[in-house]
């Protein structure tokens, strides 16, 4: 490992009392909590792109991070320089599982060859330190946005060997995730969209797009990767319209292709944000389709009209969250990767230790806080009783598909008017805050 951190202590649980900066006030890995770790149940992961790729430029700015290990080449040299660097802030932060992207880790060669061959080496450097630390890879994904040939789109694009290529990066990170034991590969498509329907042959572009993935599934069954298949929805920006926009366009994409039964979703909270959704929204929409696989933990600004990719620091959205991770059984591949970045104004190394344990305390209260509202139960009774008269009679009728216009019109007429009941939102709403204590 390198030593670039030498000067920060490895990161403990100290609980809340502490006024340590360097030190967890609610994480506390091996605390048990309905049967399971706090560790089991968060399977935190850090974002190389974020972590050591991220130099803090905006539209308005060039960067700011210091990054005492990096030349700022595109080497194959100092891409292998910062693998080293990555464990030993995973080792210090405490962090078990990462992501990556291919061109995160390894740099765009001269050839499509060399490309490959950069990827393979550094992925011979990244299985020795996950040897050596214990380290695993949650998932794995190629990057086809960046670069100026995809900026019409990969697997949408309306080029055939811009096509091909991109099923070529695909390949390649697909087998590497598999021989890191990735426990997932991951497809965000950035570019998969449009800027304008004035020169897009939308229903030509997800025929190809869909053909793309059930390639991908192919390859993965022919080289024996197991892993979980994930879509990460995302409405716009840098495209226009983007075609996995949230939730349920994925799943009707999923549906409509026959991909349901390879694909889960990674959910992005400030990718909700964007769509006009809430993240416990499109939970509830991947949940009820047995389809929520992941998640990217971060938060937007209500003030800024983009992706600003925040550290999580919010206890209800943590506590939204972690109540369905918990009513759907826990995570199997899936995890809490922290897509997030430090403001531009962060730039210290100390900062991104900060950063960290602030996500990782907000997600450990607002595990504990979930816990204690699966447990007592009421949030479930009180919705139980709203839908109290589908349980039985007509309602019943109604949900066994036992019933017609007719039928309905003839029991609408021997009743009285009926009068809903309140919805009771405000003591909902109080009782929320009853447990965030």
């Amino acid at each position: 490992m390198s030593d670039y951190f030498s000067h920060i202590p490895k990161i403990q649980f100290e609980g809340k009392g502490t006024t340590n900066p360097f030190a967890f006030r609610h994480y506390n890995p091996e605390e048990i909590i309905m049967g399971k770790t706090m560790r089991e149940h968060l399977r935190f992961a850090a974002p190389y792109w974020h972590v050591m790729r991220n130099d803090l430029s905006d539209p308005f700015g060039a960067g700011t991070a210091l990054m005492p290990w990096d030349d700022g080449s595109e080497s194959l040299d100092n891409a292998l320089k910062r693998v080293p660097v990555f464990f030993e802030f995973l080792d210090k932060i405490g962090i078990d599982y990462y992501c990556w992207h291919d061109r995160d880790i390894a740099p765009e060669g001269k050839t499509l060859a060399e490309t490959h061959a950069n990827l393979a080496a550094v992925c011979d450097a990244l299985e020795v330190q996950q040897k050596a630390t214990g380290k695993k890879l949650l998932w794995g994904t190629s990057c086809l946005f960046s670069h100026p040939r995809y900026s019409q789109g990969a697997a949408t694009s309306p080029d055939a060997n811009v096509y091909a290529y991109a099923a070529s990066n695909v390949k390649h990170a697909l087998e590497q995730t598999h021989r890191l034991g990735g426990e997932g590969y991951t497809f965000w498509g950035g570019r998969e969209g449009y800027a304008t329907l004035l020169n897009t042959d939308m229903k030509r572009e997800l025929d190809h797009l869909a053909a793309f993935f059930h390639m991908a599934v192919d390859h993965a069954k022919k080289i024996g990767f197991k892993g979980q298949f994930y879509i990460e929805p995302k409405p716009m920006e840098p495209s226009t319209h983007q075609y996995d926009s949230d939730s349920a366009a994925c799943l009707n994409f999923l549906r409509e292709y026959n991909l349901l039964d390879h694909f889960k979703l990674n959910l992005e909270t400030n990718h909700a944000t964007l769509a006009g959704h809430s993240m416990q929204h499109e939970m509830d929409v991947a949940l009820g389709a047995n389809a929520l696989g992941s998640i990217d933990a971060n938060q937007g600004d209500e003030l800024i009209g983009w992706d600003t990719d925040q550290f999580p620091t919010d206890i209800y959205m943590a506590t939204h969250v972690m109540v369905r991770i918990l009513k759907m059984g826990g995570f199997t591949t899936g995890g809490l990767n922290f897509d997030a970045k430090r403001r531009r104004e962060s730039h210290e190394l100390e900062d991104l230790f900060h950063a960290h344990v602030g996500g990782m305390d907000t997600f450990a209260r607002g595990l504990k806080i979930a816990s204690k509202i699966v447990a007592d139960g009421r949030f479930d009774e009180l919705i139980s009783q709203r839908y109290a008269s589908f349980d039985s009679g007509i309602g019943a009728d109604i949900e066994a598909g036992k019933t017609s216009l007719d039928s309905l019109d003839a029991f609408a007429h021997s009743i009285s008017a009926p009068v809903v009941a309140s919805g009771r939102q405000e003591m909902l709403e109080n009782l929320l805050n009853d447990y965030i204590v």
